[in-house]
């Protein structure tokens, strides 16, 4: 499942800063309820790549709690994530997106509007 997760890019390099961090720590796995909300949250990512990547929109943005800045996730790091929660109980790590467009991505509460806006025109034909 984790296949079309990027590579680590300093996978088995004996050279890898993030050596001298240590091993990570074993996550807690997700609660029954955690899992769900993650297995949720994938398909919601699939609806919304579907409707809205055709329009230009390049992936989502997301207010961060630890660091209150926004971060950019096109949509294969967003899935990639979502997976990687589902199977490991923590996201992958991960470089920021280089210089974003905010123009090029949304919130997800944009995009839960806009397929929510979808869904109504299509039950009104």
């Amino acid at each position: 499942m984790l296949e079309d997760v990027p590579r680590d890019p300093f996978a088995d390099d004996p050279n890898d800063p993030s050596a001298a961090l240590g091993e990570l720590d074993d996550a807690e796995p997700l609660t029954a309820t955690e899992r769900d909300e993650a297995i949720t949250d994938l398909a919601d990512v699939e609806v919304f790549h579907s409707l809205l990547e055709p329009q230009g929109v390049l992936g989502l943005v997301l207010d961060c709690p630890e660091c209150g800045e926004q971060h950019f996730f096109d949509w294969e790091l967003l899935r990639g994530n979502l997976r990687q929660m589902i199977d490991k109980g923590r996201p992958q790590v991960h470089e920021p997106a280089f210089q974003p467009d905010p123009a090029d991505y949304v919130s997800w509460e944009y995009a839960r509007g806009y397929v929510d806006g979808v869904i109504d025109t299509e039950e009104r034909r």
